[in-house]
């Protein structure tokens, strides 16, 4: 398949199966031949010019900017898949439109709930904590102990005093924790908080400046941490990190026992 063919051909498509009538365009006096919007309506609504819409829809070989591929989307009233498939074909990257989850979705809270005995928890790009369940509170602390801006696993791991000495090889907790955060900031530029709590980390954390200051960028979707446990002791852990097609900012974790031991140690600590 062409790609400059197979654009053409989607906004065709996507163009004639619009109603008029649901974007209040004043009445014609010529009658319509074709169902849909006329090319020269979804250049006035995209901010383009008629020419440019033929061209594209002629697969004459142009490859649209972002800020075009933007406006018609918008224009064509395309749903979150047909706007990704946009823009692949026009080997475009999206800006990220979507608003942070703030929330988890029902859903999901019901899911990391499901999960028990694993330890389990969903977070947003920022590392916001947006549900969890016994097994994670005891594993790492009860949340609910702390105000809502303080549920964010990247300031734990910083500012809490306990969980500061939670993991054993803490520096590299934290560098792959500020790995994650630099590219969830190049993809979310607009994203205030997220800058808000990076200026925050930098200014009161020496050892978030200095690798902060390293630029790696990576997101490690399942690892392994090894804990000390006030009171059942060192737990090994792998954990997995799972991205849900319908609510992309939200990402469910689950832990697991990483050897019989740490099993058996977990065991006790959820039985408590």
């Amino acid at each position: 398949m062409d790609t400059t063919q197979e654009l053409a051909a989607f906004l065709r498509t996507r163009r004639e199966r619009l109603d008029p009538h649901d974007f209040g365009l004043p009445s014609r006096r010529q009658a319509r031949r074709t169902p849909g919007l006329r090319r020269e309506e979804v250049a006035e609504l995209a901010g383009v010019s008629t020419d440019y819409i033929v061209r594209l829809e002629q697969g004459r070989g142009l490859r649209p900017s972002v800020n075009v591929v933007e406006a018609l989307a918008g224009a064509l009233r395309l749903a979150p898949d047909e706007r990704s498939y946009f823009f692949n074909l026009a080997q475009q990257r999206p800006r990220n439109s979507d608003k942070p989850a703030t929330t988890a979705a029902p859903t999901l809270a019901r899911l990391v709930a499901d999960l028990s005995p694993l330890p389990a928890m969903l977070m947003n790009h920022r590392y916001d904590i947006l549900a969890w369940n016994g097994e994670m509170a005891r594993l790492l602390l009860d949340f609910d102990t702390l105000p809502p801006s303080r549920h964010n696993a990247m300031w734990l791991c910083l500012m809490h005093p306990d969980i500061r000495e939670r993991y054993v090889d803490r520096e590299r907790i934290v560098r792959e924790g500020i790995a994650h955060l630099r590219s969830a900031w190049a993809a979310h530029p607009e994203d205030q908080v997220l800058t808000d709590l990076i200026t925050e980390f930098t200014a009161r954390d020496e050892q978030f400046a200095r690798l902060w200051a390293e630029r790696d960028i990576a997101v490690n979707g399942r690892g392994r941490k090894v804990m000390r446990h006030p009171d059942v002791g060192v737990i090994a852990v792998q954990f997995e990190v799972l991205m849900p097609l319908q609510d992309p900012d939200q990402r469910l974790v689950i832990y697991r026992a990483a050897d019989d031991e740490s099993q058996s140690v977990l065991d006790r600590l959820c039985a408590r």
